[in-house]
């Protein structure tokens, strides 16, 4: 599939950012994401910034991906950028953790005889 794509835009002589493929702006990403939400019947506002938000919390670093290797990935030029992203997944693994301990309650756990071989 990326050998595909990389053929479709060959001729394309490379940009003065030295940007391999072409790249839209912010507004018409957001157009697209919106017309794509209106197909799918999705009631929220998508955005760049959001799919951009979600894809470093709940994929990248919710998956264990070092918070190094995640602000590479998002262009990030400062650590404290990203921990942001950090915080939002201490945040949600709290939360996360309340609906366990709601779960497992003590009359969770129910006594069984258990015999150990002497």
């Amino acid at each position: 599939m990326t050998e595909k794509i990389l053929e479709k835009y060959k001729d394309n002589a490379r940009n003065k950012n030295d940007q391999l493929l072409p790249i839209s702006s912010n507004q018409r990403t957001n157009a697209f994401l919106k017309e794509i939400a209106l197909i799918r019947k999705i009631i929220m506002n998508l955005t760049f910034h959001f799919a951009r938000h979600t894809i470093a919390t709940a994929v990248i670093m919710a998956n264990g991906f070092p918070i190094e290797s995640v602000r590479k990935m998002l262009g990030h030029q400062s650590l404290k950028t990203t921990q942001v992203y950090a915080t939002m997944i201490d945040r949600k693994l709290k939360l996360d953790m309340n609906t366990i301990g709601k779960i497992f309650t003590p009359d969770f756990f129910v006594p069984i005889n258990v015999r150990f071989r002497q």
